[in-house]
Formats: C-alpha cells, structure tokens, sequence
C-alpha cells in the first residue's frame, strides 16, 4: 500500500538514479531506511496535516472496491502504545504521535478522558491509529465519546484546526466541551 505522501522510488526510477550516465546525483533517495514508508508518523511535523489525512483517506478509499471519497469519514482508536512502542504499521490508515491533551487529562489504563491532574496544563497522547471507514457500526455509533478538536497551535482558530478525534469519556462530551478540551500538535 503506497502513501500518496510519502515518496517511494520505484525500481525503475532506482535503475535510472543509479545510472552514472543520467548526470543525477541520487543518493539521497537511496540512503537505508528510506526504502518504505515509517511505522508511525509524527502529525505536528507536517506543514499541512490536513493534506495528509485527506491523502490517507484517499488511499483506504481506492483499497476498498465501491467506497466513494464522499462517504468515507475518517475513525480512529487510541492505543496504549509510545512511539518507541510501534514496530510496524497498521494494515489500514497510519499511526500518529506528537499530540498533547489540553484542558483534560488521560487515564492510560482506561484509556479515557479524565480530569487533568493539578499544575499540569498538558498531557501527553498515545500513539493514535488513525484511518477512514465508509459507515461508522452502531457499536461505534453508541459510544460515549468526545469528538476533541486537534489544533496546531494553542491559539484556537479556524486557521489552526486540523480534525477531531473521538476520545472515550464517562462523563458527558458537554463537559469536555465547556472545559475547552482540545489536542494540541504544538503547546508553545
């Protein structure tokens, strides 16, 4: 499965990089590790979060016979996960770290929003899996969840939103809402 972002260098293009003749020096594609794409991605290091996700969405929806882009939304599940953690990617959608919870906390063991502990104005996330699907189940439908807002900056904008990630919650999404909970890529 290619990433529409991500550059892979097929073997022809590799045969003609590799050609002293072309006159192109190419050893920057060639370098180890860059041979397919990385396991986990690092949302905060992207200029346009938001072309990623939509690339994302674009390649599950062409895996998938008779899904239209229309249709899709994107879904996502948090793991228990750090980035040091993952050792290989997901089958569909892509993995993400970086984000940091502000105005909530989170209960690694429960894997739910909570109140933030004193003093600490942002809490690290897991590692995120994100991906798209063409209906959500009622299962997924019937969850408690807060639909968080995810912002570049702290400075809260239209400019800086990127998308929304469903976080579980015991307590109503209202709340989360009225305390101003968002995931932020950059705090500072």
């Amino acid at each position: 499965m290619n990433c529409v972002l991500y550059l892979l260098v097929n073997t022809r293009t590799k045969a003609l990089l590799k050609d002293p003749s072309s006159g192109i020096n190419a050893e920057w594609p060639l370098r180890p590790g860059f041979e397919s794409r990385p396991h986990c991605f690092w949302l905060t290091g992207f200029f346009n979060p938001q072309g990623f996700l939509t690339a994302m969405r674009q390649e599950i929806t062409r895996a998938h016979k008779g899904w239209a882009l229309d249709t899709v939304q994107l879904f996502n599940e948090l793991t228990k996960m750090s980035r040091e953690d993952v050792s290989s990617s997901p089958q569909d959608g892509v993995y993400i770290y970086g984000l940091s919870l502000d105005g909530a906390g989170w209960d690694k063991r429960g894997m739910r929003l909570i109140e933030p502990a004193p003093k600490v104005l942002f809490t690290p996330l897991p590692v995120v899996h994100m991906f798209a699907v063409n209906e959500f189940t009622k299962e997924q439908k019937a969850q408690r969840v807060y639909e968080c807002p995810v912002y570049k900056k702290p400075c809260r904008t239209d400019l800086t939103y990127i998308t929304n990630i469903r976080l579980k919650t015991t307590l109503a999404p209202d709340y989360w809402t009225l305390r101003g909970a968002a995931l932020l890529c950059d705090t500072k």
